[in-house]
């Protein structure tokens, strides 16, 4: 009962991942769209209809991949926070708010 209890808290500690903040661009561009402005924005947006995959830019500019890409679809070249579990460079995102602009 207890070995129970103890997965059960682990395990809630490890799905509630991490809480970054950063934007969303494409894999090809990279950092390069940080000023989240209307042509940033239309830069993403025409990369990632056109193939390249949303990735997450951390605050310092690190690039991580997204597993569940799908959570990001609305907030392509904006500024956000998500809630993610961080696993060699790629994010599994349990939730995403949009900050900006």
């Amino acid at each position: 009962m207890t070995l129970l209890l103890v997965l059960a808290v682990a395990g809630g500690q490890f799905m509630a991942g991490e809480t970054l903040t950063g934007h969303i661009s494409d894999a090809k561009c990279g950092a390069a769209h940080g000023d989240h402005s209307a042509k940033s924005i239309g830069c993403v947006k025409g990369c990632v209809s056109g193939g390249q995959k949303p990735v997450f830019v951390t605050g310092d500019n690190k690039i991580l991949q997204i597993a569940n890409a799908d959570k990001v679809m609305a907030h392509l070249g904006h500024k956000v926070e998500v809630t993610a579990k961080v696993m060699d460079g790629t994010l599994t995102i349990k939730s995403v708010k949009h900050l900006a602009p």
